[in-house]
Formats: C-alpha cells, structure tokens, sequence
C-alpha cells in the first residue's frame, strides 16, 4: 500500500462517514457499505454451476476468473417474485462482496449509483419490525427514495451459521475454565452491536464464559451515551470512569455512529487513551486495521473469530497475566 493510499485512509477514519452503493432487487432500492464490494460483473448463468439439494435462493458456484465463489440470488431469498413486473431486468448483475475473510456472489437486478452518508443519516429499523426482517440494519432516505440497507452478514449466516458467529474452543481443564471465569466476572465491559442476531449470539457466549459485567447497546451512540452517563457518576462519586469501564467492545458499522467514531471520541474526545477498545467486525482487513489503528483502536477481529476476541480481552482485562 503506498504512503498516499495509507493518508487517504486516515483521513477517513472516524469521520462517522461511508459510502453505500445503492443498488434494486425487484424495484426496491437497496444498499451494501461499499467497503464491504469488490466489484461488479455481468451475470453469466454459462459459468454457473448448480449445487443439488440447496436452497433454492443458492444458485450455485459463480466460476470468475480462475476462482470459484457461492452465489446467491437477492431477489429469492428476499422473497421480493411479486415485485418481478414492477422493473423489467435485461441483464442481471453480481455484487462480488468480501467480508468475514470470505468472498460471496449476489445476483441483483442492476446498480444505481454510489452515495457518501453520514451513519447519523441511518434510522434504524423499529424494533418490532427488525424480529421479522433481521436481513435489514436500517434505512436511509435519499432523494425521496428509502434505501434499506442490508445485512450481508446475516443472509450469508442463513445458510452458512459459522461463518457469522462461532463459539469459542477451550482446550483448558474444568478447573481452570472455572478459575478464569471467576476472574472475568468483575470486569466492566460494554459492547455495541446493531445486529440483533450478532448482538444476541456474542452476548451469550460472553456470559457464558463468566463476563457478567457486560452491558450491550444497538449502536455507538447509545453506548457513548452511556459512557457519559458512567463518566459523571464517577466524578460525582468522587472516583474516575476507569473504574466503572474496564473494556469496550464495538463493531464498525452502525447506525448513529460508527465505531471507529465511537473509538475516536473515547480515546481523543474523552482522553481516555487507556481504556481498551476492541473491534469486532466483518470488515477487518489491512486497509481496515489501518483505520482502526489511526482511531486509536488496541486490537481488532474479524467475525467469526470470537476466540480472538475473548483472547483480547483476557490480555486487556489482565485475565491471562492472573495465573
């Protein structure tokens, strides 16, 4: 990577910015963070192959370029057949997307055009429509048209549920996974996550594995909020918010704010450059972990690696070091 491309990438980080591009399936508009798409191709059914007995939506494996790829069709698995009319499709396209150190095909109608947003901009979708339609993170209105935005993550976890979220492989005695459980259990540790599914799975398995000091927020507004409120009933108290707040734990993408904002404002904002702050996402990469690195971020994984994490976060919290 040369020097210019590292500055471009500084210069973005932790503007609570991206740029979705927006594209339809049957009609309905809709959008993908561009940091998530590597490019875009002419769908060509002559390089398909068919995988019997999947579901319906998995067309098959996409041949491009010598590499091979799952490709799954948007307007299937969305259900969105009865809309067919309402948009005439000459040439299908595929969202060649790469997230979670994985590559996937998406068969869309066609692309629109890129927009730069702001994540304060996403509304995030209702709460009781989110547990019927978990495929969708929010929404975001530009001119006059409302563009979903999807939850790659989660569509690719409805057929391949590890590649999303995997539980944690512990080679250690009985003994000493309940020893290092006790240890966690005075920890104070809050985590912003918008994906309910995502949200759900991580905050189980760290419970389970004896951080029972979590608090969980949907965005990284809400939880930097709560690390103001933390911060004044330590002062108040007489005390500091380092005693309230061991660890924080953040995804990148949000609605309301992003976390390598969140990050930003912890770490520079507050001056709190001590307090650990992991990231948790799908789009870790170098070009990522160059962002994360100009935010001040002290470590970073990419999901499904919760070993990873939780390792982190044992060497933050000082865990490991108890033996």
């Amino acid at each position: 990577m040369s020097e210019v491309e590292k500055q471009e990438i500084l210069l973005e980080s932790g503007t609570n910015e991206m740029e979705i591009i927006e594209f339809y399936v049957a009609g309905q508009p809709l959008g993908i963070n561009v940091q998530k798409l590597k490019e875009i191709i002419s769908y060509d059914e002559s390089s398909l192959t068919v995988v019997p007995y999947t579901p319906d939506a998995m067309l098959g494996v996409l041949m491009m370029r010598g590499t091979t790829m799952p490709l799954i069709d948007l307007k299937e698995h969305l259900k969105q057949r009865d809309l067919e009319e309402a948009a005439e499709v000459t040439q299908p396209i595929v969202l060649v997307c790469e997230f979670n150190h994985r590559i996937n095909g998406f068969k869309v109608d066609g692309v629109n055009q890129i927009h730069r947003v702001s994540w304060s901009d996403l509304q995030p979708l209702a709460p009781f429509i989110d547990q019927y339609r978990p495929r969708f993170t929010g929404s975001v209105n530009i001119e006059g048209r409302e563009i979903l935005i999807l939850d790659l993550e989660y569509i690719v976890g409805e057929f391949d549920p590890e590649s999303v979220l995997r539980g944690p492989v512990s080679s250690d005695s009985e003994q000493s996974q309940h020893d290092i459980a006790e240890r966690r259990r005075d920890k104070k540790i809050l985590m912003a996550e918008d994906s309910s599914v995502i949200r759900g799975g991580i905050k189980k398995i760290l419970l389970e594995a004896g951080f029972n000091g979590l608090e969980v927020f949907v965005n990284g507004s809400d939880c930097y909020k709560r690390i103001l409120d933390l911060k004044q009933l330590a002062e108040d108290a007489g005390g500091d918010l380092r005693d309230r707040l061991h660890l924080l734990i953040s995804d990148i993408e949000m609605p309301k704010m992003d976390g390598l904002t969140l990050c930003r404002k912890v770490k520079e904002g507050l001056g709190y450059a001590d307090i650990p702050v992991l990231l948790f996402s799908s789009l870790i990469n170098p070009p990522m972990e160059v962002k994360c690195d100009s935010v001040g971020a002290d470590g970073y994984a990419s999901k499904p690696e919760i070993d990873k994490l939780i390792g982190m976060m044992d060497h933050f919290l000082g865990v490991a070091e108890e033996e």
